[in-house]
């Protein structure tokens, strides 16, 4: 296979493309973008661009979430003499982009994967709510459809981590709403437009932020971040009895005693003392 002398190592790079400011392109990025034999983009018009920016002349082909497979097993073919480079529209690609699919069969096919790392809008938002950032989770965009959009938020409403959601303007009051019913109405923050003219960041409640939006939706990349649940408050005496009694409906006294200790945060010789008063 001919190959272009690019300076690159055959292989796929995947490039951390900026959120909104132009400047925050890494020098590193920069030159992976002017080297590479092919860049492969979500779009080939909102990449031009940023290669612009890059000072780059290299060739686009477009792969997006729609290419058949076809597009990505040639991308792979490729790798084996040359240097592809993966860019998204914003960010990094693979986070709520495409690309994961194109990384595994490189690695399937014994090809060279690099990353360049650079912003991320989840990551960037997490920096500006001030809200936890020790445990959080990545959710992408919630369902559209009121009822797996509630499912969704039921599976993760007991972590304790902070929840970060990507978010379309229209939807964004509705999802608030939907998010204080499942989750309770918690802390959170709105962030929008990133690294831009425009940007910024609101912090209250769902319900408040809910709110806020119902009838004016922001334009523009929208971030929503979610602090985690609060404390839960001790279990009360009846809530142990009541747990005792239906947990010796299925073990011994022992080991009924041991669940409950795990499940409420009780001392379980208190707990076995307890359940079998409640047994005599």
């Amino acid at each position: 296979m001919e190959t272009r002398n690019s300076g690159l190592e055959p292989g796929l790079y995947i490039v951390a493309g900026p959120i909104g400011n132009l400047g925050d392109l890494t020098p590193r990025a920069a030159e992976v973008l002017r080297q590479a034999d092919v860049v492969a983009v979500e779009d080939t018009r909102v990449s031009a661009r940023l290669l612009r920016h890059a000072g780059s002349d290299r060739p686009m082909v477009p792969y997006h979430d729609h290419s058949a497979d076809h597009v990505r097993a040639r991308l792979v073919e490729r790798m084996a003499g040359e240097s592809v480079a993966l860019l998204s529209d914003a960010g990094t690609p693979l986070i709520s982009d495409p690309g994961y699919k194109l990384v595994r069969d490189a690695r399937a096919a014994g090809r060279t994967v690099t990353t360049l790392p650079g912003p991320s809008a989840a990551i960037a938002a997490l920096t500006l709510s001030g809200l936890p950032t020790d445990r959080f989770l990545f959710m992408g965009f919630l369902p559209a459809k009121a009822k797996a959009r509630g499912d969704a938020l039921d599976e993760v409403a007991a972590l304790r981590a902070t929840l970060v959601f990507y978010e379309s303007g229209p939807r964004l009051s509705a999802s608030l709403a939907a998010m204080a019913t499942h989750l309770g109405n918690r802390e959170a923050a709105v962030s929008r437009e990133i690294s831009k003219a425009f940007e910024e960041t609101a912090t209250g409640t769902l319900t408040d932020l809910s709110a806020r939006y119902a009838d004016a939706p922001p334009k523009g990349e929208i971030v929503v971040t979610v602090g985690p649940p609060g404390e839960a408050p001790p279990a009360s005496a009846e809530d142990a009895d009541a747990a005792l009694v239906e947990a010796m409906t299925r073990l011994p006294v022992s080991k009924a005693a041991g669940e409950v200790a795990k499940k409420l945060g009780l001392d379980r010789r208190t707990l076995y003392d307890r359940a079998m008063e409640l047994k005599g």
